[in-house]
């Protein structure tokens, strides 16, 4: 019986303990110099290459921990569960009410994609719109763009960006894209206390004009907002009560 030259189980171990890993790596794990060999066994162990650093990083399909916006960051290696940078570009240029300009989309996938974004376009899966000297990238499904554009309109009629209010000096795309800047560093429960803030500054409305920036769920924008105003961070505080450094005790004078 011929015995099996190289052992998907090899690949398998290698990605589970690294979580990511380069072609290199992986030809190194299984022991050979061919490409398609790796790839094969890529399929069998259900793999996908990351969207930035031109694809050259791969993970396992049940590593990656996405958030809402379906992406994943490990060390500086992005993921995307829509595979390709394109696919990702596409997808969430579809999904988004008001469209994206290319600088706020960069923020968020936190790579270059104005080439996908120009390739999309001229393959008619995106559409795009120039405004105010730059273009706004809808679906191409005219109802969708349509509505997308009259999204954009109103909140650049109403001096503000997604939702968020014009700083002096700051352009609107600029500064939602420095919002999402900083969201993008928090951890999953910073996010939503950050909405709720963002979302008690805004009152009445604020809930649905936040969740639409960040992508998030109305509900979820309300739970931060509702944790912050019953006090409930403090007993969730990260660091525990007598924890840290003990108080100084101030000495009397007698």
């Amino acid at each position: 019986m011929m015995t099996q030259r190289y052992r998907i189980e090899d690949l398998s171990k290698l990605l589970k303990r690294r979580k990511i890993a380069t072609m290199a790596d992986l030809k190194q794990a299984l022991g050979t110099d061919a490409d398609a060999t790796v790839f094969r066994k890529l399929k069998l162990v259900s793999a996908r290459s990351s969207y930035s650093h031109r694809g050259r990083y791969y993970t396992l399909d049940n590593i990656p921990q996405y958030d809402e916006w379906g992406l994943w960051t490990f060390r500086d290696v992005h993921f995307s569960k829509y595979g390709t940078l394109l696919n990702t570009a596409q997808t969430l240029v579809e999904s988004s009410p008001d469209g994206f300009l290319a600088s706020e989309l960069e923020t968020l996938l936190q790579v270059s994609v104005k080439d996908a974004l120009r390739k999309l376009s001229q393959t008619g899966r995106l559409t795009r719109d120039r405004r105010r000297g730059r273009y706004l990238y809808c679906a191409a499904d005219p109802v969708i763009q349509r509505r997308q554009l009259h999204g954009r309109r109103q909140a650049e009629d109403a001096g503000e960006w997604a939702g968020q209010p014009v700083g002096e000096g700051i352009v609107p795309d600029e500064l939602g894209a420095a919002v999402l800047l900083f969201y993008s560093l928090l951890d999953e429960r910073q996010r939503r206390l950050y909405a709720g803030l963002e979302a008690l500054k805004w009152g009445h409305g604020g809930d649905r004009k936040v969740a639409r920036l960040l992508g998030l769920d109305v509900g979820t924008v309300a739970k931060g907002r509702q944790q912050l105003l019953q006090g409930e961070v403090l007993r969730d505080r990260i660091r525990k009560p007598g924890a840290g450094h003990p108080a100084v005790e101030k000495k009397r004078r007698r």
